[in-house]
């Protein structure tokens, strides 16, 4: 579960999990490992060994969240935990295609940055990175007044994500925006290249291209525009984190990274929040969600996926609200009480 509200949210997706056994008779095993500043309190490694091979051998990853305060960013506990954490476990698990679904629940309009105009066009989009390659993992360097940071890509590497997109795209509105800076990057006109030799493929999908200076803009202007979203590294950091202000609160935005060795990661996009630590304030529904896309993408358990989506649905339609949603009037509820709502529907 890792630190901060990590451990609390887990506790609430948990409670789904063993709501969604009881009523479908399936059995998920599930075993703890430290990692982050827990990790460090273990054995002095934000991602210890013993952490690592339990990755190897499971089925997949649900992810809480890591880091410390910022005031402590320098001690050892803290430094560099979340890249040492994170990045370890891209590494190690290949997890190379990262997924960022963004949606305007209607119930909760009103808590998004959007008008109203916008969110009645419907708010529903994926945002396909590419997550182990590109300038994040090129090579680094200083040399006097001199910076270096290097962006490659190969064939190999593009297929992956553009692959994911297309297929997913099958499933939804059937559009896949290839976002790139095509008119400056050799690495862009590659990616550009990938796609149209794949897109034959794939002849029932749309295939388009946007810079991503104007994918950017539009997604916040006009984001019912995109279905499906597929870029490189770099630009789908941007570009995922401009579309989680969408819904109007990062605990309502799970993610996934799905691995080449058969592994994958869920996790919610929001961090640790350590000062808030058991204090029954957090937001589960992320994790909760993120719960939901290990069921439909590890498990290929789509009812199951759908189950505990159209549950975290129910009690929204109902009003119930933790603090970060609620607005006006609303009573916020704590952690614990919106899982126990959560599950109940599941029942």
């Amino acid at each position: 579960p890792g630190d901060g509200l990590g451990p609390d949210v887990m506790a609430e997706a948990l409670k789904v999990m063993a709501a969604v056994e009881k009523k479908t008779g399936v059995t998920f095993e599930t075993e703890e490992f430290p990692i982050g500043g827990a990790g460090w309190d273990a054995c002095g490694d934000h991602f210890p060994e013993a952490t690592k091979k339990g990755c190897e051998v499971a089925d997949a990853i649900l992810f809480g969240s890591v880091g410390g305060p910022v005031a402590e960013q320098d001690t050892p506990k803290w430094k560099n935990s979340e890249k040492n954490s994170l990045l370890g476990l891209r590494k190690a698990m290949d997890l190379a295609v990262n997924l960022r679904p963004a949606v305007v629940f209607p119930m909760l309009s009103s808590i998004s940055p959007l008008r109203a105009d916008i969110i009645d066009k419907g708010v529903d989009l994926l945002v396909v990175r590419e997550l182990v390659g590109g300038v994040y993992f090129g090579e680094h360097k200083t040399e006097g007044d001199k910076a270096t940071d290097v962006m490659d890509y190969t064939v190999d590497q593009i297929k992956r994500p553009l692959e994911f997109a297309f297929e997913a795209a099958k499933l939804r509105n059937k559009k896949v925006t290839v976002v790139d800076k095509a008119n400056v990057l050799d690495t862009s006109r590659l990616w550009r290249r990938v796609a149209e030799e794949m897109k034959g493929g794939y002849p029932d999908i749309e295939l388009e291209y946007m810079y991503i200076d104007n994918a950017v803009m539009q997604v916040i202007k006009n984001p019912s525009y995109f279905d499906v979203v597929a870029t490189e590294n770099m630009f789908g950091d941007i570009l995922s984190d401009a579309a989680s202000v969408l819904p109007g609160s990062l605990g309502l935005m799970p993610s996934a990274s799905l691995g080449g060795k058969g592994i994958s990661m869920y996790e919610p996009i929001g961090g640790s929040a350590p000062e808030l630590t058991g204090m029954d304030v957090a937001n589960p529904i992320a994790q909760i969600l993120s719960l939901a896309l290990m069921f439909r993408y590890s498990f290929d358990m789509e009812t199951e996926a759908k189950m505990v989506e159209d549950a975290v649905h129910a009690v929204l339609k109902e009003g119930l609200r933790t603090g970060d949603i609620a607005v006006g009037d609303e009573k916020p509820i704590g952690t614990k009480a919106m899982g126990d709502a959560i599950a109940e529907k599941i029942y």
